[in-house]
């Protein structure tokens, strides 16, 4: 019967049909007459011996043409019948989607820039002018870049900003304070200004606002784009057969790291460096050393990692900092399990250690330590958005390869 369904579309309909009439009848059975039962059911029980006895295809066209004509007579449709179907329809979209992101590819956004210049996330730059509409739409399709304009309404200067506030995790409400002079009195208001999540603020520091500052009606308050971070896959499929490796690009859970101030809701990525068991030290040379042996250039996936200057410059690698080389360059520590070159870590057993490209603006392993191996989530596998942007384009798997 298997092959039989497999081979004919009239076995499939047929099949189909007494599959939908058995349960409107089971439904409906209190509620119809007993000629209407019997009148179907009868119907539906040729049709049924049709097909287990294997009949030829215009015999069992032929009884399921009948059933179709005496379920139409007897039995009652149901009511919005269309959108039940649309409804059905949706309900199975969302069941398949949330079991692709469940147990296959869940998506995710790039925050901070802890792993640049592999993958980056939200930034921002002053600019002199604003694109036209249509330039603006495929900046936004394309290369993830927005635009934020804010024009004085009067003759003012700026006093502050208001509390950030969170819509869906998506996207901040942010509140631009203003004293403007209106018939000779001085008057607050509060402009509103939607920017990607940012915690830093980093459109501030970028548009030159600074408290105080004063501006003429008409004058741009700020004016900057805003580039969103990398939009990625994560593959939550391939650790249910194998363990990660070293240099692979993951994303973990935050939940049971104890350190302060360490969020317990979040999700991190960043390049996992140790496994359990392992010894990790950080050279002054700015180069990890797992058990003692040095990593370099030629260790798979750290290739880019290790070809850096004397000092970190934009879109380029720094190697790995200990705390005592981060300080020439920082004015707080940033790694305390690793304070200087002679400071060596064991990692305990299944547990892991991950360490962010941009050593130098990287929350990571060297200052919370080790998390649990059941915290990985997946690793990083297609960036999605944007497709290109004013730097190097990461669109594609490119980036796990680095």
């Amino acid at each position: 019967m298997k092959l039989r369904w497999f081979l004919s579309g009239t076995v499939r309909e047929a099949m189909d049909m007494c599959s939908h009439v058995r349960k409107l009848l089971n439904v409906q059975r209190d509620l119809l007459s007993e000629e209407a039962v019997a009148a179907v059911d009868t119907a539906y029980r040729n049709t049924q011996t049709a097909i287990d006895e294997h009949a030829d295809d215009n015999v069992l066209k032929a009884r399921k043409d009948e059933l179709e004509t005496v379920a139409n007579q007897w039995l009652r449709p149901y009511p919005h019948a269309e959108w039940r179907e649309n409804v059905e329809v949706f309900l199975v979209a969302i069941a398949v989607a949330m079991a692709i992101r469940t147990f296959f590819l869940q998506p995710f956004k790039i925050p901070t820039g802890s792993m640049q210049p592999t993958l980056y996330g939200v930034e921002y730059e002053a600019i002199d002018q604003i694109p036209s509409a249509l330039g603006r739409l495929w900046d936004a399709c394309v290369h993830g870049s927005f635009y934020h304009r804010l024009v004085a309404e009067e003759d003012g200067q700026f006093v502050g900003v208001g509390d950030q506030e969170s819509v869906m995790r998506v996207i901040n409400k942010q509140q631009i304070l203003m004293e403007y002079q209106i018939g000779g009195k001085l008057v607050k208001k509060a402009h509103t200004l939607w920017f990607t999540p940012d915690e830093d603020q980093k459109y501030l520091s970028k548009s030159g606002l600074r408290i105080g500052q004063t501006f003429k009606k008409g004058e741009d308050i700020i004016k900057v784009k805003e580039v969103v971070g990398d939009h990625l896959f994560v593959d939550r499929f391939t650790y249910n057969f194998r363990t990660p490796t070293r240099g692979e690009i993951i994303v973990f859970k935050t939940k049971g790291i104890n350190h302060r101030g360490m969020k317990q809701d979040q999700f991190y990525i960043k390049r996992l460096v140790a496994l359990g068991g392992e010894s990790v030290s950080i050279g002054d040379d700015q180069h990890l050393r797992i058990n003692g042996v040095r990593l370099d250039a030629s260790t798979p996936r750290f290739g880019n990692v290790y070809t850096f200057g004397p000092v970190p410059i934009e879109n380029r690698y720094f190697g790995h900092a200990n705390d005592t080389i981060a300080r020439n360059f920082l004015p707080y520590g940033i790694a305390d399990y690793f304070p200087n070159e002679k400071t060596a870590y064991k990692v305990p057993e299944r547990h892991y250690m991950a360490m962010g490209d941009n050593t130098l603006n990287s929350f990571d392993s060297r200052g919370w330590g080790p998390f649990p191996r059941e915290n990985v989530i997946g690793k990083s596998f297609f960036v999605y958005w944007p497709i290109s942007n004013h730097k190097e384009s990461r669109f594609g798997w490119g980036h796990t390869a680095n």
